[in-house]
């Protein structure tokens, strides 16, 4: 607790009751993709009046059939994380949320999802772009200690493949209801969206990890939640699984609930406090 108060002093003061955060739309265009792509960015209280301060960051994935404004729109997120910073749960944090929307009806369709498909590099424009221009953009504590990831359903197995594959920049990852291995029941073999859930499964890729690989995926705190009405339950529990058996430690969270936002807005809070007290370290 000591430790976490003074961290919270060196990177600012916690938001008052009265939290004036916002937030806004940043765009930036990217070369690898040849597109505008937008985010949304929370901007805590206190960021427009210390010009000096530097705040560490948390990057929340939106789900499939959707875009980058859903947890604010839907999920209260702004709300919930101004509550969590005025109790002291949280530190003060900028919460990025990237668009991976397809360009179809409901945000459905081509172009859709946090991996790399033919003609749309998508998580090559994640890294080589997206996070370098957005931590050049506001004031980010730009390394591993000071950044974390999460998301919700195709975000979540987006948060837990960008950890796998890049656990040199993310000190905690917390997949929620997430999509952590093939999808249950038939598929369709001429999706290249479904395709890439099959080439990016997070069970998969743990099986395939060797010796050094496994050593640097135990530097990331990771923070794993289902609801057991969830249609995702079985993979959460095989992600579980496949973790334990690799000797990879975690916090697991199966409660009461299904795929829905009122299950993610109750599971936010106790993200935000995981990845504060992983800040840092």
């Amino acid at each position: 607790m000591k430790r976490l108060l003074t961290l919270a002093a060196m990177l600012c003061a916690a938001a008052p009751l009265t939290a004036q955060s916002r937030l806004e739309t940043f765009t930036l265009h990217s070369q690898i993709l040849n597109a505008e792509k937008s985010c949304t960015v929370y901007l805590p209280d206190g960021y427009d009046r210390d010009t000096t301060c530097r705040y560490p960051v948390l990057y929340l994935l939106h789900g499939a059939s959707g875009c980058h404004t859903d947890w604010s729109q839907k999920g209260n997120m702004r709300q919930i994380a101004d509550e969590a910073i005025a109790s002291g749960a949280a530190l003060p944090m900028v919460i990025v949320m990237p668009d991976a929307a397809g360009e179809g009806e409901n945000y459905t369709g081509r172009h859709m999802g946090y991996f790399d498909v033919p003609g749309w590099e998508y998580e090559r424009f994640f890294f080589e772009e997206f996070v370098p221009g957005v931590e050049r953009h506001y004031r980010i504590l730009a390394d591993k200690e000071h950044r974390a990831i999460s998301g919700l359903s195709m975000g979540g197995g987006g948060t837990a493949v960008y950890a796998l594959h890049h656990p040199e920049l993310f000190s905690s990852a917390c997949p929620m209801s997430g999509l952590l291995d093939v999808f249950p029941g038939p598929r369709d073999y001429e999706d290249a969206f479904q395709q890439s859930i099959v080439d990016n499964s997070p069970v998969a890729i743990l099986q395939a990890l060797d010796d050094e690989g496994l050593a640097k995926v135990r530097s990331v705190r990771w923070w794993v939640d289902c609801g057991d009405d969830d249609f995702l339950w079985r993979c959460n529990i095989d992600f579980y699984r496949v973790m334990r058996e690799r000797n990879i430690p975690l916090q697991y969270r199966m409660r009461d609930g299904g795929h829905t936002w009122r299950y993610w807005q109750s599971v936010l809070p106790d993200v935000l406090l995981f990845v504060t007290n992983g800040f840092g370290r």
